[in-house]
């Protein structure tokens, strides 16, 4: 009602104003008021313009403000180096080495406070032999920051205190526009920092905007600088494509700018199979759903369904030798993760949970005896079923063994015995009889 009212009155009057170099958006304008910014971005915005510093949200806050969406957290920039920052407020630390940073903690709610930056000079910046930035700390201004952001829609920065959005690179014009435009050179920008290009496609994809053709032009040629990316990063990255509740389209836009090989296996060769593509597109919108619906998502599970069918192949071809099923598992998934770790750091923590999930896929062919039972015992068991029915939904197995697991689970007593299968031949082990023990007998002397 207030923001309505608002616009009746000053909806005629209301102009974009210019400040230096910038554009100055009025909130009768952009409509984000003060109140849809956090508590602590709030509070540390307000402390650094008290203390007499510039202090903004900047970044993907103010760009998905104007499309309507809730941040996921909310950035500040100012002209208060971090030490001055960290003096402010009591429960804050710096941290990085290639940009320091300012983290002002909140309880759980973290606000990240970085310092304006200048444009590094070609021969003032300290790059690797691929011409990746090492270090950026040399401090600026307020438009220098602007310049040396990656993209025009991440550049505006809003000020709480009066509700303006400043604009130095059209970005406003181009959040409206749902246009993703890289600032300065695209070529210098992506050898500056490779990892840009899958940015772009991630938000891209995720917010519905058309990369500029200009920005998009170079990516094709550049693609084999995220070779010398470290993992860490790449990782980082892929995780937040797959956890960004837009994954199938985040997997769409890289295959359709080749951006895919050498990331994960299942964009290599599994999405060219039949059975696995429609297997990995199943669990990624399963995920994009869990996402939507704010319920919690494990990387592990995601990761173990973005690699089975790789499990799966070479699993197949030790078993075709001669090898025992068990051993052939144990063997082929040791096999895909060590050449998965080799493009893509995934950690160790996470290996535990994706075998167990594979091995325990065995096992749910097993309905007689008292196998179920101790397969519902399995701690890992929830996954492992959740697993099962992506398997039976892409036709990998029937599901009708699905639908018996998903009653088995729940019955009685007296039906889960009704259920169970007769014990076939072979089904039982040989039990080994038991060893005699030797007869003492008493040594003559």
């Amino acid at each position: 009602m207030i923001r309505k009212f608002l616009k009746r009155v000053f909806g005629k009057s209301a102009k974009i104003k210019s400040a230096g170099n910038s554009k100055v958006i009025p909130f009768e304008l952009h409509g984000v008021a003060r109140l849809q910014i956090s508590y602590g971005a709030l509070k540390v915005t307000d402390g650094l313009q008290a203390a007499g510093f510039k202090a903004y949200v900047v970044g993907g806050a103010v760009r998905d403000l104007l499309l309507k969406r809730i941040p996921k957290d909310f950035d500040v920039a100012t002209n208060a180096t971090p030490e001055e920052v960290r003096r402010l407020f009591r429960r804050s630390r710096i941290i990085g080495r290639r940009f320091r940073l300012v983290h002002v903690m909140f309880g759980e709610d973290i606000v990240e406070v970085s310092t304006f930056r200048s444009m590094i000079e070609a021969v003032d910046a300290q790059t690797d032999e691929h011409g990746r930035l090492l270090r950026d700390n040399q401090f600026g201004d307020q438009e220098q920051d602007a310049a040396r952001r990656d993209f025009t829609a991440n550049a505006l920065f809003y000020d709480p205190s009066s509700q303006d959005i400043y604009d130095y690179h059209e970005g406003y014009a181009d959040t409206r526009n749902s246009v993703l435009r890289m600032i300065g050179p695209p070529e210098v920008r992506y050898r500056e920092d490779p990892v840009r290009m899958l940015r772009a496609v991630r938000l891209s994809a995720k917010l519905g905007m058309q990369i500029y053709s200009d920005t998009a032009k170079p990516i094709f040629a550049l693609k084999g600088l995220l070779d010398n990316v470290p993992q860490a990063r790449l990782l980082d990255e892929v995780l937040k494509m797959l956890l960004s509740g837009h994954s199938v389209e985040c997997i769409h836009k890289l295959r359709e700018m080749d951006l895919h090989h050498g990331l994960l296996p299942l964009l290599d060769v599994i999405l060219e199979q039949p059975m696995g593509e429609k297997f990995v597109l199943l669990a990624l919108r399963n995920t994009d759903e869990r996402l939507s619906q704010e319920k919690t998502v494990s990387p592990a599970f995601l990761f173990a369904s973005l690699l089975w069918h790789e499990v799966l192949a070479a699993w197949n071809i030790r078993v075709e030798q001669g090898e025992r099923p068990v051993g052939a598992m144990h063997a082929a998934m040791d096999e895909v993760l060590g050449r998965q770790k080799a493009q893509l750091a995934i950690p160790h923590r996470h290996d535990a949970v994706m075998k167990e999930i594979w091995l325990l896929q065995q096992r749910f062919s097993q309905r007689s005896g008292q196998r179920p039972f101790r397969l519902l015992e399995q701690p890992r068991f929830r996954a492992a079923y959740d697993f099962l029915l992506l398997r039976c939904a892409s036709g990998e197995v029937e599901e009708e063994l699905g639908l018996w697991w998903d009653e088995f689970q729940s019955a009685n007593a007296e039906r889960q015995a009704e259920m169970l299968q007769p014990e076939q031949a072979g089904d039982k082990k040989r039990r080994r009889k038991p060893r005699k023990k030797p007869v003492l007998t008493d040594v003559p002397a």
